[in-house]
């Protein structure tokens, strides 16, 4: 009866003490595999205007632990777009720096290799917010997690 009653005991104090754990909050990572779904233009703050990406288009990025790679698929288009690099992300901030990418990429690159966003992360959605100098959001791209 004891070996009961302290069985008993032992199981209810497990049970408790787990609901005291509380809710865990995890952050979302960026690691993973992303679709673009749209754009948004943007009034400096608030979004006025949502684009849907035109039939046929892609354009998927994929993050690792440190590298980014990301390409691109437009119908009209017979030239397919890529860039390779690295990435970091700070609070709400993503730094893209890329080291390569297609012919028209290392063009771009000659003037700007380092690409810096606002981000807003969740758990299968990012958007990337281009903000321009007086710090007011001008355009997104907005992703889906696919993988």
């Amino acid at each position: 009866m004891k070996k009961s009653v302290l069985l008993f005991t032992l199981v209810f104090v497990f049970l408790i003490a787990g609901s005291f754990k509380g809710n865990e909050t995890t952050n979302p990572s960026i690691e993973g595999t992303w679709e673009l779904q749209s754009f948004y233009n943007y009034d400096g703050e608030n979004v006025i205007d949502t684009i849907k990406k035109s039939d046929g288009y892609r354009q998927v990025k994929m993050y690792s632990k440190e590298k980014i790679m990301w390409t691109r698929y437009v119908p009209d288009d017979p030239n397919g777009r890529f860039g390779y690099g690295s990435y970091r992300v700070t609070d709400n901030t993503l730094i893209e720096v890329i080291e390569y990418g297609d012919d028209n990429m290392m063009k771009a690159l000659d003037t700007m290799r380092n690409f810096t966003f606002e981000l807003i992360l969740k758990e299968d959605t990012f958007s990337q917010i281009t903000v321009d100098s007086d710090g007011n959001r001008t355009f997104s791209e907005n992703y889906k997690r696919i993988d």
